[in-house]
This record gives C-alpha cells, sequence and structure tokens, in this order.
C-alpha cells in the first residue's frame, strides 16, 4: 500500500489515513462506491446510476495526477477505505472541481470535513484559486456542510435543481 500523503483525526477521533489512487485500487473503490447510499450515489454523479461501473473506476484508479487526482480515505483501525475525493483541474489551472464520497457506515463521523479540507489544501498547493462543486440542491447535509467551511451557494442557470458551491483559495 501506498504511504499516507495525510493522517488526519475526526471530530469525532477517527483517525483517517488519505493517500493517491493508484491504478490497483480499483477493486478499493469499486467496494466503497458499493456501501455509499443510494442517495449518495445520486448526488455524487447528479444521476440515478445504481452502480458505479469499471469505466469510471478505471477512470478513478488511473488518474494522471497533474489535471485529475482521486483520493483514498482508510480507517486506521481497520485499514477500510471509508471514502474518497476527486480534484479536477480547469484548463487554465484556476478552478477545481471537487467531488466527495463516504462509505454509509461512516457517515457523520467528521470524514467528509477532514477530506474536503484536505482537498482543498491540495487544491491550493497545485495554485488552484477556486474550488467548486456542483451540487443537487436535494443534497442538504453536503451543502449544509460546505456552508459551515466557509462555501458560497449560488444557483445554477438554467437548472433550479442544482447549486453551485465554491470557495475562493485565494493566492497560492
Amino acid at each position: 500500500m501506498n504511504e499516507p500523503i495525510k493522517e488526519l483525526k475526526t471530530r469525532t477521533g477517527l483517525v483517517i489515513r488519505i493517500r493517491a489512487v493508484t491504478p490497483d485500487d480499483a477493486p478499493v473503490l469499486s467496494d466503497l462506491f458499493h456501501h455509499l447510499r443510494k442517495e449518495d450515489l445520486r448526488f455524487r454523479f447528479l444521476s440515478a446510476i445504481s452502480e458505479v461501473g469499471p469505466e469510471w473506476i478505471s477512470k478513478m484508479a488511473n488518474a494522471d495526477h497533474d489535471r485529475v487526482e482521486t483520493f483514498l480515505a482508510f480507517d486506521q483501525a481497520s485499514n477500510m477505505a471509508v471514502a474518497t475525493a476527486m480534484l479536477v483541474r480547469s484548463d487554465d489551472g484556476q478552478r477545481g472541481e471537487v467531488a466527495v464520497s463516504v462509505h454509509a457506515d461512516y457517515r457523520n463521523r467528521g470524514i467528509g470535513w477532514e477530506l474536503l479540507s484536505f482537498v482543498a489544501e491540495q487544491a491550493r498547493r497545485r495554485g488552484m484559486r477556486r474550488i467548486e462543486s456542483l451540487e443537487s440542491r436535494a443534497n442538504y447535509d453536503a451543502i449544509e456542510l460546505e456552508r459551515n467551511m466557509g462555501f458560497s451557494v449560488a444557483p445554477v442557470p438554467g437548472d433550479s435543481t442544482l447549486a453551485l458551491v465554491s470557495m475562493d483559495l485565494g493566492m497560492a
């Protein structure tokens, strides 16, 4: 297993280790996505998918590490993958799109907060000035978490079901 990039303790005392994915992590990602709530899958992919197929898993596991980075978070005690986050850099390098998913059994333990904070710092280190996420307006938990972290929430023109959640990172 790769060395962790970061080890963090959540507000509930859970210690997680975060690292970038490798191609060998495809089965780990697949298993993790099988342990998301159906509504979390819908929120993550903004569609009514019931399973994350091999093509999506392959894209995440084989990220180019320059424009796209996928991270895994593991429970230190069990070594189980408990969350994943993806950061996609815009063509101009100024913005990053973020998506976070947390294992159903590990929700409400502070993992999403820590992982999103970690990804924001990674984006800042990579020279991005802003991170964004498209959220379903029905994803109240994610929007509330992001608001509490200082993200702003704006409507998406032409689609009343979505919100653009963003945070300025300032100068890199």
